[in-house]
């Protein structure tokens, strides 16, 4: 039997940390730092990235 994780947001990535709680979150200077953090997180967490706007994106697992 195989035990995954599923719909739960992995971590966030945005320019004010003041924005998120109770998730892991990164702080990035612009979008395009947001934008390649994203990235790279949800390649490595094998999750989806969302904006959620204001700055913030999320990594989700589905």
């Amino acid at each position: 039997m195989e035990v995954t994780i599923q719909k739960v947001v992995l971590a966030a990535i945005t320019d004010d940390l003041s924005k998120v709680s109770g998730v892991p979150a990164f702080l990035a200077k612009d979008d395009a730092s947001r934008q390649t953090k994203a990235m790279y997180l949800s390649r490595i967490l094998q999750g989806a990235v969302h904006d959620l706007g204001d700055g913030v994106l999320i990594v989700v697992k589905h």
